[in-house]
């Protein structure tokens, strides 16, 4: 580049300042938006810049990702460790709430920070990256802990990890006996899909089971881009599980949910969770009630796919577990159970069955 030409080259924007330049929010909004900076991170790639329609103010992508002076106020239902990360840590980057499986966070780094994250209190791009010495402490603990079946990588976002270091922990893992199976959690391949390169791919080989979660919550994340880089990673022998967030203003229909979970298997990935907003400080513009969540699911049943239907879960508080919430189409009467037929909305009835043969 000459000496003085401005560079024109889409860069992550990280500041109220630089959201003003490019537009996504307005001059006043300034002074609220860099008191929210001040407590939550934020960062929009390139690959998300390119998705937002500046002329919709509510477009759904720039809601999951541009701050608002709405985070500033904290209710009193909302906890900055709402799914109980800190007590269920056994060693530092280590969470183990379930027998047989385990969270790894190597790093609490994202490609882009959700204004709606469970662990925005945490995650920054400075914070969280495991020494050495607590990396070796953490894969040691899994190594000596032979009820856990299951790693999975979290954060912040694993593939964040240079591609050497994610290489180390994967071969750390797939060398230890009872690990039958590797997941990890990610947003890059929909929101930095250029990172999903050839030494990323690499480090991802093993042989153990790998299933990589892709966070995703509106139809429009799956860009020709992110398809790309799901391609890459189906061909590599990944398997693709979809995770998303209910989110008012965001995915809040059965319209929106079916376009988000058909783009999903269409781009080979499975749904597998669709979570009730966990109660974070300063989300709650993004909760949608329950029963409104049951709802719009119940709308969904025979429109899609049993390939497109993921569990409606709720990550309780105090670590007690993520609780399928529904929709129950059977009730239990006095003799029978009476059953919704999901097309039609017809009742069938099954009498209660008494095996006498033992």
């Amino acid at each position: 580049m000459p000496d003085g030409a401005p560079d024109l080259k889409p860069r992550t924007l990280r500041d109220p300042a630089s959201l003003i330049k490019a537009g996504l929010v307005p001059p006043e909004a300034g002074p609220a938006l860099r008191r929210v900076s001040e407590r939550f991170a934020m960062a929009i790639t390139p690959a998300v810049q390119a998705l937002i329609d500046r002329d919709d103010p509510a477009d759904p992508i720039a809601r999951q990702y541009v701050p608002d002076a709405a985070e500033l106020v904290t209710l009193p239902d909302e906890r900055s460790d709402p799914t109980s990360d800190a007590p269920f840590t056994p060693v530092k980057g280590v969470v183990h709430r379930y027998p047989d499986r385990a969270l790894l966070k190597p790093l609490l780094a994202c490609p882009v920070y959700c204004r709606f994250c469970f662990r925005r209190e945490v995650v920054g791009p400075d914070g969280g990256l495991l020494s050495e010495a607590e990396l070796d402490h953490a894969l040691d603990w899994f190594a000596a802990t032979p009820q856990v079946r299951e790693a999975i990588l979290t954060g912040g976002d694993p593939l964040m990890l240079s591609p050497r270091r994610l290489a180390h922990i994967l071969s750390r893992l797939s060398a230890i006996p009872h690990i039958d199976v590797i997941r990890l959690h990610s947003r890059v391949p929909v929101a930095a899909p250029d990172r999903i390169s050839r030494d990323l791919l690499a480090a991802l080989s093993t042989d153990k089971a790998v299933f990589l979660c892709v966070h995703a919550n509106h139809e429009r994340e799956f860009s020709a881009a992110a398809k790309a880089a799901l391609r890459a990673l189906c061909q590599a022998g990944i398997t693709l599980l979809g995770q998303s967030v209910l989110l008012r203003g965001v995915n809040d229909s059965s319209q929106a949910l079916e376009n988000l979970f058909r783009s999903m298997l269409a781009s080979q990935v499975k749904p597998y969770y669709l979570h009730q907003l966990d109660r974070a400080p300063g989300t709650a513009r993004f909760e949608v009630p329950i029963a409104e969540g049951l709802a719009i699911l119940r709308a969904l049943r025979g429109r899609i796919s049993g390939l497109a239907w993921p569990t409606y879960v709720l990550d309780l508080p105090q670590g007690a577990g993520k609780a399928p919430l529904g929709p129950d189409f059977a009730r239990s009467a006095t003799d029978e159970w009476v059953i919704e037929g999901p097309l039609d909305g017809s009742s069938h009835h099954y009498p209660h069955v008494i095996n006498d043969f033992g």
